[in-house]
């Protein structure tokens, strides 16, 4: 008898999703209900940080008055940061999870500290995807990548609902990849049909193939695996996207920033260009 999907992610036990309240009216947060039916799945726990961006007052005797409406502002983002996050400990309770909320208004730089450390206590931290790298929202997911030592599940426009039944590994038999793999394992064993997808130009695929050397690892695990070894087209980014997009796949793996953020800013890179337009959730580490 196969054992029901939602039972392997029982390794899953603590999520954290966070969401920032900028007062602009746009926030899509498909994170929160992305998380929250993860964690009704799991039978995980839900902690939820609903922050504010707080604005710098000026601290100048002369400007009073751009005080005054600063903080009129700062108190209205936070009103609206601890509305999201009752609402949110509303829907937990309908789905039968439970959940924590926490509504704090903080400067950037103390929210990207803060997010941090708290999802260094969660198995996984489950944040909406910003396309701009020079977004705030950028600015913060990659500080939760770097600095929490925790997988961060990328979750863009639509993906609203948790779903993993086929997954996709981005394989290149580098330690990235293989920690990727590793933290993403109650989900591979959860999906219905896993690909490890390598890109790599054409010799080097005729001369090994080293999607299949890490299959058996996979396997061991009780994987459902393929292997997918294709040659590079137009670039490795868009060629997982098509690889992914022919499997059908509802998540990719990966392995984040190999080379270092600033390479890929100016360069550009794997990890930039699937943050800047991937149609699927990413789950990333680094």
């Amino acid at each position: 008898m196969s054992i029901p999907s939602s039972s392997r992610l029982t390794t899953v036990r603590d999520i954290l999703v966070g969401i920032t309240e900028e007062g602009r009216g746009d926030e899509a947060a498909a994170s929160l209900g992305y998380g929250l039916t993860l964690a009704r799945d799991a039978g995980a726990h839900l902690t939820v940080q609903s922050a504010s961006v707080k604005l710098m007052a000026t601290g100048l005797p002369l400007c009073g008055l751009a005080d005054e409406i600063i903080g009129t502002e700062n108190g209205r983002l936070a009103l609206l940061a601890r509305s999201a996050a009752e609402r949110i400990a509303q829907d937990a309770a309908q789905a039968g999870v439970i959940c924590t909320t926490e509504a704090p208004s903080l400067m950037h730089h103390e929210l990207v500290a803060r997010l941090s450390a708290r999802a260094r206590l969660h198995d996984l931290t489950v944040l909406d995807a910003e396309p701009l790298a020079v977004a705030p929202d950028r600015d913060l997911m990659e500080g939760v990548l770097f600095r929490s030592g925790r997988p961060v599940l990328v979750v863009p426009r639509g993906w609203d609902r948790f779903r993993a039944r086929r997954v996709v590994v981005a394989w290149d038999g580098s330690a990235h990849a293989a920690r990727a793999a590793n933290d993403a394992m109650a989900f591979l064993r959860a999906a219905e049909a896993v690909a490890i997808v390598c890109v790599e130009d054409t010799e080097r695929l005729l001369s090994s193939v080293p999607g299949a050397d890490f299959a058996p690892h996979l396997a061991r695990h009780g994987v459902e695996v393929t292997v997918d070894d294709r040659p590079t087209e137009v670039d490795t980014a868009e060629t997982l996207r098509r690889a992914a997009a022919q499997f059908q796949a509802d998540m990719i793996v990966m392995g984040a920033y190999r080379h270092s953020r600033m390479r890929e800013w100016i360069l550009g890179g794997v990890t930039q260009s699937l943050l800047a337009r991937s149609a699927l959730p990413l789950f990333l580490t680094h």
